[in-house]
């Protein structure tokens, strides 16, 4: 088991896994949200020894902190994983797995590159085109966590604040819009 944070910050990142026994890397490049359609966090994705998907996207907590929030239990969650690591139980099959997952579509394709601009631009100190590319990457993927809620830290917005509940209610109002699996 590995986790990955969608992050730029190291000692956020650090602070954050007291207590965590796994490796944990920092893909400040978003390059594996690219990679596996991932559009909101935390999620989860097993890929077994021979790297082939054999459980898609889904949302899932390592604790109940925002289940009032999302009505995920936690440990249901949990149980899903251990049954795979300890007798390679899986939710579906691994064919039913193919293709459950649906592309990015073209918007938000874009809006991950222009999230990926903004970013090297903010790196690069140049914070007013950071600034148009993180609104326009929002424009174009409002519904997508990595890259909307992703560029509030990085802008120096709460991610936990005001601006996290305006998000929360638009993807609620929207539908909960989700790649991957749905439902707990």
């Amino acid at each position: 088991m590995i986790a990955v944070a969608i992050d730029e910050d190291v000692e956020a990142v650090r602070a954050g896994c007291d207590g965590i026994t796994y490796p944990v890397l920092i893909d400040a490049e978003h390059i594996v949200a690219e990679l596996y359609a991932i559009s909101n966090v935390p999620t989860v994705l097993m890929i077994d020894e021979d790297d082939n998907i054999v459980q898609p996207n889904w949302s899932a907590y390592a604790s109940d902190t925002f289940r009032e929030l999302t009505g995920i239990d936690s440990e249901k969650q949990k149980d899903h994983i251990r049954a795979w690591a300890k007798d390679g139980t899986l939710r579906m099959s691994p064919d039913d797995a193919k293709g459950v997952v649906g592309d990015l579509s073209a918007e938000e394709e874009e809006a991950r590159l222009v999230f990926r601009i903004a970013a090297r631009l903010r790196r690069d100190g140049d914070t007013d085109g950071a600034e148009r590319n993180f609104e326009r990457a929002n424009a174009l993927a409002p519904n997508d966590w990595t890259v909307r809620r992703a560029s509030q830290p990085l802008r120096g917005i709460n991610p936990f604040g005001d601006a996290f509940m305006e998000i929360y209610t638009e993807f609620n109002e929207a539908g909960r819009p989700y790649h991957g699996v749905t439902g707990h």
